[in-house]
């Protein structure tokens, strides 16, 4: 596998997941990168990840765990979070979600979208959560609806022009990688990031990696060791 170094041509960003800490399994990192040379960040949550703690009922958790993610996003330079406030483990592809990420998109106008896989399965084997694909493939999908004036012609008359100015798609934890970014120099940022979620990661329970150990594991996977010491890799889409 021969990986390209991830393009550089673009100064704003949305990073789309479904959860509160989906970023921070690996992305926080790339992300303390581009916030540190200048580049905008910005994070669109699905959920508020309100189904994430089982020991704590969702009406709590959900605000609980919104504050963990602005917590964590701050550590890597972001802040601006939104919630589309879809509902925690039940999230379906569909039609009104797709809409709402193409309005949010509409909205910041980014030149970067990164999502993560929509795979059934993570690299490794680990089945992937039912909402991770649902927000990963919508957000792929919306992608195009952003940029077309003639879907959800709706948001034309809240004053939402087309925006087809999305150079770039990133695919995070792709079987299929095709670019990287050597991030050993914001892996601290990346674990502070992760730390952040005290209440997530202590709802994990012991037996659980806590979150240098795990993004040890991620970041320093050995089929990318070639890239560096702690390597984020992701398939890139070119849409230029």
């Amino acid at each position: 596998m021969t990986l390209a170094e991830f393009p550089d041509d673009w100064q704003s960003a949305l990073c789309v997941v479904a959860h509160p800490d989906d970023l921070e399994y690996g992305t926080a990192a790339a992300v303390a990168g581009w916030t540190a040379s200048g580049k905008s960040v910005s994070y669109l949550l699905a959920t508020r990840g309100e189904a994430g703690i089982d020991g704590m009922p969702p009406e709590e958790a959900a605000p609980a765990r919104a504050q963990e993610e602005r917590d964590g996003a701050a550590e890597v330079g972001v802040d601006r979070v939104d919630f589309l406030d879809f509902t925690d483990g039940v999230v379906e592809y569909g039609l009104p979600l797709r809409k709402a990420i193409a309005t949010h998109i509409r909205r910041v106008r980014p030149e970067l979208l990164v999502t993560a896989t929509f795979e059934e399965f993570f690299p490794g084997g680990f089945v992937n959560q039912a909402d991770h694909r649902a927000v990963g493939l919508a957000a792929l999908d919306a992608v195009a609806d952003a940029g077309n004036r003639w879907i959800f012609r709706e948001l034309l008359d809240e004053g939402l022009e087309p925006w087809a100015g999305i150079r770039y798609v990133a695919i995070a934890a792709s079987t299929q990688p095709t670019h990287f970014i050597d991030v050993t120099a914001t892996f601290e940022a990346g674990v502070a990031s992760l730390e952040a979620h005290h209440l997530y990661n202590e709802g994990l329970g012991p037996d659980f990696p806590p979150p240098r150990e795990l993004l040890n594991q991620i970041l320093g996977m050995e089929h990318l060791r070639d890239y560096g010491e702690k390597v984020w890799a992701a398939q890139v889409i070119d849409r230029r």
